[in-house]
């Protein structure tokens, strides 16, 4: 799977909004699959336009993220979400910031307001974990 960095800089190369939103829908199929068991209700995240599970378990101190999405281009998000938390520990995840990392490639600001906010809530979702 492609790295947080690597993703970063790809997006931050590409020239305009269609291309960043076709790289994000092939990180969408990077994304490992989530067990169906886990598509529950209990594990949907709330805020999302399209449905998003999140389930998070630990190994030792590191965190073991599941993500999953009905949507190609929120899946997408999801993928770029997995790559920044999956693995850490509570401390990195508290240091961070995910949606600011992604500002120099203006990718949440070509996003509808939902999809935005649904990010936002697995990202927030995340970071209390990190409380």
């Amino acid at each position: 799977m492609t790295t947080l960095n690597e993703a970063l800089e790809t997006l931050s190369l590409l020239p305009d909004w269609e291309q960043r939103y076709t790289y994000v829908i092939e990180l969408a199929r990077s994304l490992p699959p989530m067990q169906p068991e886990h598509k529950t209700d209990a594990n949907l995240v709330p805020g999302c336009t399209s449905r998003v599970w999140l389930v998070v378990g630990w190994n030792g101190d590191k965190t073991a993220i599941q993500l999953e999405s009905d949507a190609l281009i929120v899946k997408g998000l999801m993928a770029l979400v997995y790559m920044a938390y999956n693995g850490k520990t509570k401390p990195e995840i508290a240091a961070l910031n995910l949606p600011e990392l992604l500002q120099p490639t203006h990718l949440l600001q070509h996003l509808s307001p939902n999809r935005r906010n649904g990010f936002t809530s697995v990202v927030t979702r995340l970071q209390t974990l990190a409380l």
